[in-house]
């Protein structure tokens, strides 16, 4: 697995798996039970990975909607 994003913001998650999930690239969100437990307040981001095959066009898909993260 590959970590493609990292947000504290739960409405720009879904967006971002949203547009992978277009692309037919399946994602999994890491550290949602941590999230979960912190009572919503944003202590804790979570990470949107994807298996490491797909690591390249899953960057390139959030670049050209303007989402790119390092």
């Amino acid at each position: 697995m590959r970590v493609v994003a990292t947000t504290t913001d739960p409405v720009r998650l879904s967006f971002l798996r949203a547009l992978l999930s277009d692309a037919g690239i399946e994602t999994i969100v890491l550290d949602a039970h941590i999230s979960a437990m912190e009572g919503g307040i944003g202590a804790f981001p979570r990470r949107l990975a994807v298996v490491t095959e797909d690591e390249q066009r899953a960057r390139a898909v959030l670049r050209e909607a303007g989402e790119a993260w390092a």
